[in-house]
């Protein structure tokens, strides 16, 4: 499993939810909405708002989820592990 956190350039939560994502350790891919790239990924995934990180399986199916919200390392590490 990895990760995959949706930011923006005007987000005042997600250099927090960045750490959050360091601190836990997983594999993560960052996707900026901001971009055509990181709008298309946010798109399929349904995410409307940052910062939004999921949780997803090798074949790219969402696990968990927390959107507009900063969720602690621990949280997100418990679903990687």
């Amino acid at each position: 499993m990895y990760l995959k956190l949706f930011v923006s350039k005007d987000c005042p939560r997600c250099p927090a939810a960045k750490e959050a994502v360091r601190a836990s350790g997983g594999r993560v891919e960052i996707y900026d909405i901001d971009e055509a790239e990181g709008l298309a990924e946010a798109a399929f995934y349904g995410v409307l708002c940052t910062p939004s990180l999921l949780v997803v399986d090798e074949q790219g199916n969402e696990i968990r989820g927390w959107r507009c919200e900063v969720p602690h390392p621990r949280d997100i590490a418990s679903f990687l592990n």
